[in-house]
């Protein structure tokens, strides 16, 4: 059977609206988040060790505690911080089903004057606010009264597991490089490896994200490289050979 044109045209502005990389903003901050917490943390941990050791068991020890900690910490985190807003996000919800149930004109007139500010003429307003709520009252006043739609609403447990599992990847990356690189000069074997996974990982997220890859790759590898030398610098001043 033939689509009509009206359907062909929703197809089309339904997948150009999925194209878009606001859509991947919750899953990908979570993600490079994660990795990028994951590379730093655990690269900077271990310099600091390395810059007081001889040996490599503190290292992979050190590293080894960094991860698991790390990780549970950033799922923890993450499903604590995305609850706390869900639950915000609830009460709010909540509290607009009242305040539609007993004053709907007084909610007809503030959606209308959200439309204003937004450019639209008085009487435009008030009849894209009326149609608005006569198709769904609640549903509108969700999305354009408190900014709450699709996009920005975000799964506790899912953010945490994406977090938690995108830290241990980031965090395995380095812990690789302390079991097969040499011990000697180890904390100069962990900064050069992991400014190349920073590169790599800034290279993804921007053409995941759509951004300019040369502003990613710079901003993660000069706050990458602070951290790891001031980790450095801790590991010299405190550093009973191990």
């Amino acid at each position: 059977m033939t689509k009509s044109k009206k359907e062909e045209k929703t197809i089309t502005i339904d997948n150009y609206l999925d194209s878009h990389y606001i859509h991947r903003s919750n899953w990908l901050r979570a993600a490079v988040l994660g990795a990028n917490d994951g590379i730093i943390s655990i690269s900077s941990l271990a310099i600091g060790v390395a810059a007081a050791s001889s040996t490599r068991e503190p290292i992979v020890l050190a590293t080894v505690a960094g991860l698991v900690a790390g990780a549970l910490s950033m799922a923890a985190g993450e499903y604590v911080s995305v609850s706390s807003q869900t639950d915000t996000e609830k009460a709010d919800i909540e509290r607009e089903i009242k305040e539609l149930a007993e004053m709907p004109d007084e909610e007809l007139k503030i959606l209308a004057q959200i439309y204003e500010k937004r450019g639209l003429k008085p009487e435009t307003a008030m009849q894209v606010a009326i149609e608005f709520t006569q198709k769904d009252a609640l549903g509108t006043h969700i999305r354009d009264e408190l900014g709450i739609n699709e996009i920005s609403q975000a799964n506790p447990i899912q953010a945490a597991i994406s977090s938690g599992t995108a830290f241990t990847v980031g965090g395995v990356l380095p812990l690789l490089v302390i079991l097969f690189a040499p011990i000697k000069n180890m904390e100069y074997w962990l900064y050069g490896f992991t400014i190349i996974f920073l590169v790599i990982l800034g290279s993804i997220s921007a053409k995941t994200g759509g951004s300019s890859a040369k502003k990613a790759i710079l901003r993660i590898t000069i706050w990458g490289t602070i951290a790891m030398v001031l980790s450095a610098l801790v590991g010299y001043i405190f550093g009973v050979r191990v």
